[in-house]
């Protein structure tokens, strides 16, 4: 296990070296390249051609080698999709889940790996999402629900074409890596998804070895109770230790360069969906009082409306640019009460109506 350590640790070097050189992370969210290496593999093993899919997608082997490198979600699932239509494969998503080996989840990766059992290795792939994911809608989360554990999985909705393939990808790749890390099948229940099954439907329970429930409240993996304390092969504590204390490191730095503004509209984007959050809502999410949080904002020369305005329009923005939604979809998942209501907020903000800002968007930029 001494050499486990160590090389994890040089692991860990050669990432901090790479930490600062990482890309801005993106509106809608943001995913690891090494999610994008998994995908083009898996096109190739199908028979595709994974050369035309980097360069129609401006994708360099320089770009996809940078170990903290990110790209946009909605070009990831553009991405997808593109792979789907190419290989005819709409299980390309559960494919791609097969081939999701440890280092392509970076740091939180290993830190998994060594973990005491599943129950800690699902925490820390919760806990530690956000060093090489990010989804401004929503994260991962795992707990416990009547003994059981419950990894779940929060996806950009609503569903269509390009994000049922992330969906697959994710939990196909939680399944993987479960069953990699303690050397044994069988830990998963059941899988549950939210969106109604599919044409490759069929494909679901020959991926998972389990009853796999469609049209759901959530995308998860339900674990068992008995398989929670499973041992991992690779369980070594003076390396998880080490890894912990780094990813703490990792996570808190990532936190602390964010302003308070930063951290509220990160707060009132997951909030939006039907409805117009609080700012009570939200002080209580940041552990603070509602006027305290109002009089933080007014010493940095902003509101909770400002932000709460800002958020909306950032996100109505990338919406419009980056995803094939309807208008009254937007509207739902900003919290207007009507499709009229978003529409007159997005021409106050762009002087275009929502219509016109996609079709100019789209004619003025190509794929990048």
């Amino acid at each position: 296990m001494a050499n486990t350590l160590v090389f994890l640790l040089v692991f860990a070097n050669i990432l901090d070296e790479q930490f600062s050189n990482q890309v801005e992370q993106m509106k809608l969210g943001d995913i690891s390249v090494s999610y994008v290496r998994a995908l083009l593999s898996t096109v190739d093993a199908l028979g595709g051609d994974s050369a035309t899919l980097a360069s129609q997608f401006s994708l360099s082997d320089a770009k996809l080698s940078q170990p903290e490198g990110r790209i946009s979600i909605p070009r990831f699932m553009r991405l997808g999709f593109a792979a789907i239509e190419q290989t005819g494969r709409g299980d390309l998503g559960l494919e791609m889940g097969r081939r999701v080996k440890i280092p392509f989840l970076g740091l939180t990766g290993f830190l998994a790996m060594t973990a005491k059992d599943i129950e800690a290795a699902c925490k820390v792939m919760a806990h530690y999402e956000r060093l090489s994911s990010t989804n401004c809608r929503g994260q991962s989360s795992f707990y416990l629900d009547n003994g059981k554990g419950v990894a779940s999985f929060y996806s950009i909705s609503p569903y269509n074409e390009y994000n049922l393939f992330v969906v697959d990808s994710v939990l196909s790749s939680q399944h993987k890596v479960i069953e990699w890390l303690c050397g044994r099948q069988g830990a998963v229940e059941r899988v549950e998804v939210e969106f109604e099954r599919p044409t490759h439907g069929d494909a679901y329970e020959e991926y998972f070895q389990c009853p796999v429930l469609f049209g759901q409240d959530r995308n998860a993996l339900i674990i068992k109770s008995d398989a929670l304390s499973w041992p991992l092969l690779q369980h070594d504590k003076n390396a998880f230790l080490n890894l912990q204390g780094i990813c703490e490191e990792r996570l808190a730095k990532a936190t602390k360069d964010r302003s308070l503004s930063e951290k509220v509209m990160d707060e009132i984007s997951p909030l939006l969906e039907g409805q117009t959050p609080s700012i009570e809502q939200v002080a209580d999410s940041l552990g603070m009082p509602s006027w305290t949080l109002r009089r933080k904002l007014q010493d940095h020369g902003t509101s909770f409306q400002n932000l709460l305005n800002d958020t909306r329009r950032s996100l109505a923005e990338s919406y419009m640019k980056d995803t094939d939604l309807a208008i009254g979809e937007i509207a739902y998942l900003l919290g207007f009460s009507s499709p009229t209501a978003f529409q007159r907020a997005f021409k106050r903000w762009t002087d275009e109506s929502p219509g016109v800002y996609r079709r100019l968007h789209r004619e003025q930029t190509h794929v990048s």
